[in-house]
């Protein structure tokens, strides 16, 4: 039996990068949650004094100019530019004095780079018209990440 016209099918209809993609978005959309909710709580040599981590978000790709200002940063600038290609990463924190749950504050933790066309990469919704005014390609499937220019 011929199994090549069944493996064209497949790679037809998902790509070459699906996977890379599905397990990326899995990440985003549970993932980063689950390892918050795993640790909990930071301890400290304070006592009475902890820690409670709450919800992670993902802010928007930026790049920060020369004048301090920020603005969106599009994965072509980010490799014209050397740059990577990624967005501020923020955590809920409630600190907890003597069992007081103090108002909670939200912490940029770092920085996650983007898997370009990923659910949170700024091409994912983009028509063909829109990515090429973006100097985008517009057949790359993505699934890879930009760091310092480079993919």
């Amino acid at each position: 039996m011929n199994k090549w016209p069944v493996i064209n099918s497949f790679f037809d209809e998902e790509g070459f990068v699906r996977q890379n993609l599905d397990s990326y978005n899995d990440l985003i959309d549970r993932g980063l949650q689950e390892i918050v909710n795993e640790i909990g709580v930071i301890e400290t040599d304070i006592e009475g004094f902890y820690v409670e981590f709450g919800k992670i978000r993902i802010g928007q790709p930026k790049t920060k100019e020369a004048d301090g200002s920020r603005r969106i940063l599009y994965p072509m600038e980010a490799r014209l530019r050397d740059l990577t290609y990624a967005a501020p990463l923020f955590l809920e924190m409630r600190p907890v004095v003597d069992g007081e749950k103090l108002k909670p504050v939200e912490v940029n933790i770092g920085e996650l780079p983007i898997m370009v066309k990923s659910k949170i990469c700024l091409l994912n919704k983009m028509g063909m018209e829109e990515l090429i005014y973006n100097k985008e390609d517009s057949v790359d499937p993505g699934g890879y990440f930009i760091i310092n220019g480079a993919e």
